[in-house]
């Protein structure tokens, strides 16, 4: 049974850094797109950042607007692990945040902005971002 669990939540002052983890487990996503979404209260989920395995050790990282230069998405293939460093924190970035992963073996070079293109999601860890 696949499981997708993140962690590193909290609360954290504007300008602080936070650093969110996703581990999966009872498949194996080395080879497949993982991201992260949130969802601010009274708002729709959005996407966030995805990384999709290109080929060999290959990643390619991209990027919601507001993420661009003070997330930085990764992964450790090996232990089937994800993660969202979060720099320079605005109180909107209060949300929960959602790790997904996808087996679509197509996704490579394409992005995956959407919520319908990946196959299984996490519960969700709470930021809440103080001014």
């Amino acid at each position: 049974q696949v499981h997708v669990a993140e962690s590193g939540g909290g609360l954290v002052q504007a300008g602080g850094s936070l650093r969110l983890s996703c581990a999966a487990s009872g498949r194996d996503f080395s080879r497949y797109a993982m991201a992260w979404f949130r969802r601010a209260p009274g708002k729709e989920r959005e996407f966030v950042a995805a990384i999709n395995w290109i080929g060999g050790v290959t990643y390619y990282a991209y990027y919601a607007d507001f993420a661009k230069g003070r997330f930085t998405i990764s992964r450790n293939a090996a232990a089937n692990t994800l993660y969202l460093q979060m720099n320079s924190l605005k109180p909107e970035d209060t949300a929960m945040y959602y790790c997904v992963a996808s087996v679509n073996e197509r996704l490579k070079s394409l992005e995956a902005r959407t919520q319908g293109q990946y196959d299984y999601w996490g519960q969700g860890t709470q930021v809440t971002g103080s001014s």
